[in-house]
């Protein structure tokens, strides 16, 4: 039985969001959140010239048989809600339905998935949203998606990225906040071959904090708990010497979600503001 499915017209209109693959970041944020739903405790990501002209993500998720494969590359076909209704208990980073043929639309598109119990995986190519091939081939359980030459067919879009440095530090930003997000995924991440960030995956926090940021940042940190009965806080943060100049090391997540908001970010300028000087910031994370 298939477990993704279209979803019809009056849930399409609820939750449609009209958004487009906006840089090489976009990508990376969609493949890694569906690996990320689908179960996964490992995954891989790769990415060449700040992923303009390469990236692969490796999950070892639950995989998808043939038939849920071919419905993947539908517009507004997912597995993790049925209806409108559904939407009140959300409890997957995605659901739109959106991300794989919006990705395939503007490049060249691999999938390699398998699911637990089948002896063949499905392969399906897509170039520039034309036509997909689909057909059985053999690999590894779980889901490989490639993503080549990307904007490749709409170089108006193209020409709006920033340089491939910039576009690899905003992906490596990224998945470190995911790590940070999820201790208990082990992430690894390769920049033009080179290995720029892994995280044990054992589920401890300090550790990951450990394997992103070095044993400096580890020395620093004092760890923050607090419990009550509407609301639990835990992360850590650093001692005043640990002083950064912007608030990239500031990492907020609430129910397993990376956020951004500035009244948490005041609050902890607030609690600083005598113990450190007014141009730098300290390092931290809470998770709500």
């Amino acid at each position: 039985m298939s477990l993704i499915h279209v979803l019809d017209d009056n849930t399409i209109n609820k939750i449609a969001a009209g958004e487009v693959v906006e840089r090489p970041a976009s990508v990376i944020k969609e493949l890694i959140e569906n690996a990320m739903d689908a179960g996964a405790d490992r995954i891989e990501v790769e990415i060449m010239a700040g992923g303009t002209s390469f990236m692969r993500v490796t999950d070892n998720g639950k995989g998808m048989s043939l038939e849920d494969a071919k419905l993947a590359i539908l517009r507004h076909a997912t597995s993790k809600i049925q209806a409108v209704s559904d939407l009140n208990t959300i409890g997957t980073l995605g659901f739109r339905g959106e991300a794989l043929p919006t990705i395939a639309s503007v490049s060249r598109f691999t999938m390699l998935t398998r699911q637990a119990g089948d002896d063949l995986g499905t392969r399906v190519d897509i170039s520039g949203g034309k036509t997909p091939d689909i057909q059985e081939t053999g690999c590894g359980l779980g889901t490989t998606i490639k993503v080549e030459d990307l904007f490749f067919n709409t170089p108006a879009r193209k020409k709006f990225l920033k340089t491939t440095h910039t576009e690899g530090s905003k992906i490596n930003d990224f998945i470190v906040k995911l790590a940070l997000s999820r201790p208990d995924i082990e992430f690894h991440f390769i920049n033009n071959n080179k290995v720029s960030v892994v995280t044990p995956g054992n589920g401890n926090l300090f550790d990951t904090i450990g394997a992103i940021y070095g044993a400096n940042v580890m020395d620093s940190l004092l760890a923050l708990n607090l419990e009550s009965e509407d609301v639990k806080i835990s992360g850590f943060i650093t001692k005043p010497s640990m002083l950064k100049s912007s608030r990239g090391w500031q990492t907020y997540i609430v129910n397993s979600r990376i956020i951004q908001n500035r009244a948490i970010a005041k609050a902890i300028d607030n609690a600083y503001r005598s113990l450190i000087p007014k141009s730098g910031f300290p390092a931290g994370g809470t998770e709500y």
